[in-house]
């Protein structure tokens, strides 16, 4: 089933930063590429509501009437992602404070105190007048809150947040002598006697840089309360929406896998999920590919919205390549082939001033049609005009889980020790990818999913399950003992969902599960290695060694060089009832995943598809049955595939797509 009335294929337009009289121009040279969306009025507040009294929307008037008239798509922000600067200067408490005690002043954008009152109403109020305006606009095909909520501003730490947090906590844990329990406050003479005690976690006190914290526990709570308070902020504007138009789809961009706000909440209040898409020049196409199923799997499957990506270089990196030939049709592709229903740009036209005045845009600062990305954006927009639509509403059906879960990101993230070398993010990748390269279809899920939802996979993957929520550990026990395979590992097992230890050895609730102990973790130093072996081959760990004792669990590889743990188990395979459990104990390599991983993959019965190296492979079905298999050749390099899918030879040009 299908949210739009087409495939949007356009993206950011702000043609409020250009004369009026340019305006016909832009809309030509995007007619000409195919482009039939406009997202508008992203960053309008301060032309929107001059002062606190005064609203005007005439430009914003013109601005919609330009695109109905030419017959574009229309998704229409409400404004609210940058405060005004009458707004900063009359109240103050609308901007937010840093983790270091700074009150920001006018200035930047995504900087606003989630917990000020006064921002939620001048916010709520102007939602609300945008959407009785615009509703029923031809051509509104989506309604966009805010923009990439907590990018760049992070955190507020002013009084109202740490009031508010304060009051958090009494609800959730009833008396102080709880929360010094669940917190384990008598470490350092934390112990706290009233609520009004509690500091949030700031550098001038408990904070250990951004991601570490004396008390961790402290810093787990504070991440799932500025997590609600910034959820509350997109509800409230939904909800003002909502007073006037029931139907149209209302999101917010997310921002793929960005640490501080746990996107699976926010996909349950979401309409459909939208998100950007700006890989690195050495991202890997496995990377790109888990983030749209993260997506995908935080919008529960649905089709989502490539709200942003750049049809050329970013700008704040700090070396801003740009991309080859062919890689923007590549990458829109992948998105498409991974569940999008559209493909959008940030931008449509470059600004010639700001610091996004290098940013890629369709139209360049060139104002023309002979611009090589305007070239090959106007090819993408034919081809996706041509083959997209069909694809529309189609879902992807993994075949495993690989679990993906925000509170496990900030209780690895914030572990002072063992190693600093471990980033979630890369962790589940390294899990994720001999998937990936086996073609195997992957849903990504958090790790409280239910046993009916597991039992739908040939396998679940939980990657540094470092904390195990209550009943976790009871549904993967159930899930094996049924006849699923999990596989998981290193740093698992350690953390209650207090962010406390579990007692009795690591990995904790896992333990009987898995078949072993984790005596000690050796911490690798970044370089350098340990050799593991594994079917009569050498391949590398990294990062961590888990020192496993077994108990029950068999060794299928083993420690090599001269520490004094060579020759113990580096993974192993452990039978529970009618499934069996893997574990890896070390960060290995490419070639060692595979290794471990691609035996798990045949003997579960996962269907695959071997394709040359670089060559991804996805299905999306229809309603009606019907399965669109997108081949894409994600290498920069011609590929030749003998013997593919239709058994002829395939032979792809560099960051081709074919779509059967």
């Amino acid at each position: 089933m299908t949210m739009f009335n087409r495939f949007m294929f356009g993206g950011d337009w702000n043609p409020e930063q250009w004369p009026e009289d340019t305006w016909e121009h832009d809309i030509r040279l995007l007619e000409d590429a195919h482009i039939n969306e406009a997202t508008i009025n992203v960053f309008s507040w301060a032309l929107l509501q001059p002062d606190e009294q005064t609203y005007d929307f005439s430009m914003l008037d013109r601005i919609v009437d330009l695109l109905v008239r030419h017959g574009f798509a229309i998704v229409l922000a409400t404004g609210t992602a940058a405060i005004p600067a009458w707004m900063a200067r009359d109240y103050p408490q609308v901007m937010r404070t840093g983790i270091d005690g700074t009150h920001q002043v006018f200035g930047g954008r995504h900087n606003f105190c989630p917990t000020s009152p006064d921002f939620r109403r001048f916010a709520r109020a102007l939602a609300s007048r945008v959407a009785e305006r615009y509703a029923g606009t031809p051509g509104l095909e989506a309604w966009h809150v805010n923009n990439e909520y907590g990018n760049g501003g992070g955190y507020c730490y002013c009084d109202l947040c740490a009031q508010a947090f304060r009051g958090w906590l009494e609800r959730k844990y009833g008396s102080v002598e709880e929360l010094n329990r669940a917190w384990c406050m008598n470490f350092w003479s934390h112990t706290i006697h009233d609520w009004n005690e509690i500091v949030p976690p700031v550098t001038y006190g408990d904070a250990i840089g951004t991601d570490k914290c004396v008390i961790s526990g402290l810093q787990i709570d504070y991440r799932r309360f500025q997590n609600e308070q910034m959820l509350d902020c997109f509800r409230l504007e939904r909800d003002a929406i909502r007073e006037h138009d029931a139907h149209t789809p209302v999101t917010t961009n997310l921002m793929g896998v960005f640490k501080d706000l746990d996107y699976y909440s926010w996909g349950r209040e979401m309409d459909v999920v939208s998100w950007d898409n700006y890989p690195g020049m050495d991202t890997e196409p496995s990377f790109t590919a888990m983030c749209h199923d993260l997506m995908r799997g935080v919008g529960g499957g649905k089709p989502f919205m490539l709200m942003e990506q750049t049809p050329n270089q970013q700008n704040w990196f700090p070396y801003c390549k740009v991309k080859k030939p062919g890689e923007v049709a590549k990458l829109s592709w992948q998105a498409v082939a991974h569940g999008a229903d559209t493909v959008q740009f940030f931008q449509l036209k470059q600004s010639i001033g700001g610091c996004e005045r290098f940013h890629g845009a369709v139209i360049g600062h060139d104002d023309s049609e002979r611009s090589r990305t305007y070239r090959e954006v106007r090819a993408l927009g034919a081809d996706l005009e041509r083959r997209a639509p069909a694809l529309m509403g189609s879902r992807v059906h993994g075949q495993v889980a690989v679990v993906f879960d925000w509170e496990n990101y900030w209780s690895l993230e914030g572990c002072v020790g063992p190693t600093q070398g471990l980033h979630y993010p890369d962790e589940v990748h390294r899990f994720y990818r001999p998937f990936w390269r086996r073609n195997v279809p992957v849903d990504m899920v958090e790790s409280t999913v239910d046993l009916a939802t597991l039992k739908q996979y040939r396998a679940v993957v939980a990657p540094t399950l470092i904390m195990v929520k209550p009943g976790v550990a009871q549904t993967l026990t159930q899930y094996v003992r049924e006849g699923g395979t999990l596989i998981t590992g290193y740093m698992s097992g350690i953390h209650n969902e207090f962010d406390l230890v579990v007692e009795g050895g690591y990995p904790g609730p896992l333990r009987e599960l898995c078949g072993l102990w984790v005596e000690e973790i050796d911490a690798i130093a970044p370089d350098a290695h340990i050799d593991v072996a594994i079917g009569g081959r050498t391949v590398r760990g990294s990062i961590v060694a888990s020192i496993i004792e077994p108990e029950g669990a068999q060794a299928i590889a083993t420690y090599g060089g001269d520490d004094f743990y060579a020759g113990t188990p580096a993974a192993t395979v452990h039978t529970v009832g009618e499934g069996r459990v893997v574990f890896i104990g070390t960060a290995l390599d490419a070639e060692g995943m595979s290794a471990v991983i691609d035996p798990v993959i045949d003997a579960c019965g996962a269907e695959t598809v071997d394709s040359p190296e670089g060559v991804e492979v996805m299905r999306r079905t229809a309603d009606d049955g019907t399965v669109f298999t997108t081949v894409i050749n994600t290498a920069g390099r011609p590929v030749r595939w003998p013997h593919a899918l239709g058994g002829e030879d395939l032979d792809l040009a560099p960051f081709e797509t074919r779509i059967m």
